[in-house]
């Protein structure tokens, strides 16, 4: 029981915080009016910039055409194909249209990509490589894609540049700090890893309680709705996944950089869903936030069972050769 509880513990919590969610609805109040979450993002945020190792992101910065790549599939062609999958799939209920393109405009994950990435024995450094780019890079892209892509669907007048000042001072400006500060820090926080990825682990779990505490009612008169947004996000991200491969195998990547690339280039991160949907959507479209946790939740689940069949991938291979060396 111990065991299982170690291993699913996120997922245990994740159950755990909506339930807490339905029964005391008014923590979320408590936690908005004291910005608990906002000093946790930022907590987090500084501890990426702490643990991030920029020399093995640098190497990669030779391979212009996974630059390109992971760029124009992470913030064009995935923010492109949620708003027009969504707009066929939640034509009557623009709360769910424009959470999905929220998640999708959204950069990369910081830690778990990675984490996924060494679980396939995938190329790590190229996965920290495409978590730097795409991160810096969103913030200029996420406000102005929105603006474009949601006036297709309805009038919505975003403050571009307000957007755009609010993440650099939330995602960028403690990035920066813990990376200004890393070289004086850096083998004193290593033994406190693990604890630092529960912590960014726990700021999801918390973003999750907030978000359905803040949407209960229309939860509750969604209904049925919940399980359509969930069975959209699974072909949403059997749709990504297979773009990104494909792409990679396009560009001649080798099995290493193949899984780092479809696993890492594939994901977005809550957080700064969060951030948005909190700051310009929350009041008008309290739904909103439901289509990032249902593709955060599926993109869990489907990419440990992806890094899986990655890593046997790669393990054969491995053995084929040593037995090539062998004869």
């Amino acid at each position: 029981m111990i065991n299982l509880f170690r291993k699913q513990w996120f997922f245990i919590g994740i159950a755990l915080m909506v339930a807490l969610a339905f029964l005391f609805p008014g923590l979320g109040l408590v936690i908005k009016e004291y910005k608990i979450l906002n000093i946790g993002i930022f907590i987090a945020f500084l501890i990426t910039g702490l643990t991030l190792d920029t020399r093995t992101v640098i190497e990669q910065l030779h391979n212009l055409r996974v630059l390109v790549a992971s760029l124009v599939s992470s913030l064009v062609l995935i923010p492109v194909i949620t708003f027009f999958l969504a707009n066929l799939a939640f034509s009557n209920s623009p709360d769910l249209v424009i959470g999905s393109v929220i998640i999708a405009v959204a950069p990369v994950t910081v830690a778990s990509g990675t984490v996924m990435t060494a679980l396939a024995l995938g190329n790590v450094p190229l996965s920290l490589f495409i978590c730097v780019l795409s991160n810096f890079v969103a913030l200029l892209t996420i406000p102005f894609l929105l603006k474009i892509l949601l006036q297709f669907g309805q009038t919505i007048n975003l403050p571009v540049y307000s957007i755009l000042a609010g993440l650099s001072l939330t995602v960028l400006a403690p990035t920066v700090l813990g990376q200004l500060l890393r070289p004086r820090l850096k083998d004193a926080i290593f033994r406190y890893k693990k604890a630092f990825s529960i912590f960014s682990q726990c700021v999801v779990l918390l973003i999750i309680f907030n978000a359905v505490s803040a949407s209960i009612s229309e939860i509750i008169r969604s209904g049925i709705v919940i399980f359509l947004v969930f069975g959209f996000m699974i072909g949403l991200r059997i749709l990504i996944l297979t773009m990104n491969f494909t792409i990679s195998r396009f560009i001649g990547l080798d099995q290493a950089s193949t899984s780092a690339f479809t696993i890492h280039t594939s994901q977005k991160t809550l957080t700064v869903s969060y951030l948005v949907w909190a700051g310009y959507f929350a009041s008008d479209f309290p739904m909103a936030m439901i289509p990032p946790i249902a593709f955060h939740l599926t993109q869990m689940l489907m990419d440990t069972i992806l890094a899986h069949h990655f890593r046997k991938k790669a393990l054969e291979k491995t053995q084929l050769v040593n037995a090539d060396q062998v004869l």
